[in-house]
């Protein structure tokens, strides 16, 4: 793993730990907040995750970390569900939650089909293929997005 950062060498590790576990990893991040520097893994799985899955993964995982050495600084790890606006980050993820209220937003300004730009969008999650994204918006146009061009996008509470 000689070349990758910390974080894709701990999305690397989670990953195969979490297959294993039945679930997968839907975000990871490394980041200081205040003087502490915080690992921060969302997990998920068929029918969501409970606590003691949030526990498992956090115990497996710091062993295999502190052992491989994986992070030199100290660091607090914290296992999380990702919650009811679960991001979308992979195209499995788009298709998973076609027929949700999801929200997207857009590097850059984007037409919709009646060529109204925007930056945000909200509605329906209607499909994904050709890495496009196809949703309907709350005022009744559809768009059509393209998945490199997509800045943020999450499932919204219905």
């Amino acid at each position: 793993m000689a070349g990758m950062t910390a974080e894709e060498r701990v999305a690397k590790i989670a990953e195969g730990l979490l297959v294993s576990l039945g679930m997968e990893l839907v975000e990871l991040e490394y980041k200081r907040e205040g003087r502490t520097m915080v690992l921060r893994i969302y997990v998920d799985k068929p029918g969501g995750v409970n606590l003691d899955d949030c526990a498992d993964v956090s115990r497996e995982l710091s062993a295999i970390l502190d052992v491989d050495e994986v992070i030199s600084d100290r660091y607090l790890l914290e296992v999380s569900s990702p919650g009811l606006n679960r991001p979308l980050t992979k195209e499995a993820d788009y298709l998973r939650y076609i027929g949700r209220l999801v929200k997207i937003k857009t590097r850059l300004l984007t037409p919709d089909d009646k060529g109204n730009m925007r930056k945000t969008f909200f509605g329906e999650l209607l499909g994904f293929d050709d890495d496009t994204v196809r949703m309907k918006l709350k005022e009744g146009q559809t768009a059509s997005l393209p998945l490199s061009g997509i800045a943020k996008a999450h499932l919204e509470f219905e």
